[in-house]
């Protein structure tokens, strides 16, 4: 298979259901990626939590926009003098893109941008579909937990370069908290808003923070002594705006992937 990728619509692994694309085994860590990205691997992830925009008249006036956007060099200015508007920002206003991914198409980009607020109330299958129409995919849980690394464990929120984890329904506009970056470069992976990834596995309820025996000890997560719903849960990550130290790098909990709130969002990787 060499480098190529692989397309892995359900891979049994570890116990969860994969969903998404993946890399073949022996890759070679990339070197360079587009600029609204970093080298996480062999993974470019998007450098910023994702914004949704609406592109009218994709193959036509604004086919030019659209290459840009999945080039990774997209900006406000080009997204504005296309017309572009931004979803998910005060409302839920995906429509006609629906919580199923349907009718997606060519309707919803998802872009990385410094300064802009990230979208949100958006299902896991509208942000995949915002993903691939990108040229992108949703992260698998490694390759996100791998570009998290080095991303501070918050303690108290100071509003200003901490992770932003101690407000109340306040999302930070996108890189505006300079301390909270991870070693690869991406910003914002603690709090601000979770993040769905690729990953799906039993949908569970029970939340409680990870054991004592794992350090830092006050990351949440869903599934140790949790109770299993029944129902398929697509995995969270990062933990949001005011989860306080429940966020961080190693918080983790599942949702349905048809759900959505103002507490959730994504990022893109290639």
């Amino acid at each position: 298979m060499g480098s190529r990728k692989m397309s892995a619509a359900v891979i049994i692994a570890g116990g969860l259901l994969l969903a998404g694309t993946a890399r073949a085994q022996g890759a070679k860590p990339l070197k360079k990626c587009a600029p609204d990205a970093v080298v996480s691997g062999t993974v470019c992830m998007d450098r910023y939590e994702g914004s949704v925009w609406r592109v009218s008249n994709p193959f036509g006036a604004n086919k030019g926009l659209v290459k840009k956007i999945q080039r990774g060099k997209a900006t406000v200015a080009d997204l504005a003098k296309g017309g572009a508007t931004q979803l998910g920002v005060s409302s839920d206003d995906y429509a006609p893109c629906a919580d199923s991914g349907q009718n997606c198409l060519n309707d919803i980009y998802a872009v990385t941008l410094a300064g802009v607020p990230p979208s949100s109330r958006l299902t896991w299958f509208q942000a995949q579909a915002a993903c691939e129409n990108a040229a992108k995919r949703l992260p698998s849980n490694a390759e996100w937990q791998a570009a998290v690394t080095g991303t501070p464990d918050p303690g108290p929120d100071d509003g200003v370069s901490d992770c932003n984890t101690g407000s109340t329904l306040a999302v930070a506009l996108t890189g505006s908290r300079a301390g909270c970056v991870s070693t690869r470069g991406a910003f914002d992976m603690v709090g601000n808003l979770s993040e769905w990834v690729a990953d799906w596995g039993p949908r569970t309820t029970g939340c409680t923070s990870w054991s004592v025996t794992v350090s830092p000890t006050g990351d949440h997560q869903c599934f140790l002594g949790a109770a299993d719903t029944g129902d398929p849960g697509a995995l969270v990550r990062g933990g949001y705006f005011e989860h306080h130290t429940g966020a961080g790098p190693l918080t983790v909990f599942s949702d349905r992937p048809s759900d959505s709130n103002i507490a959730t969002g994504f990022r893109c990787a290639r």
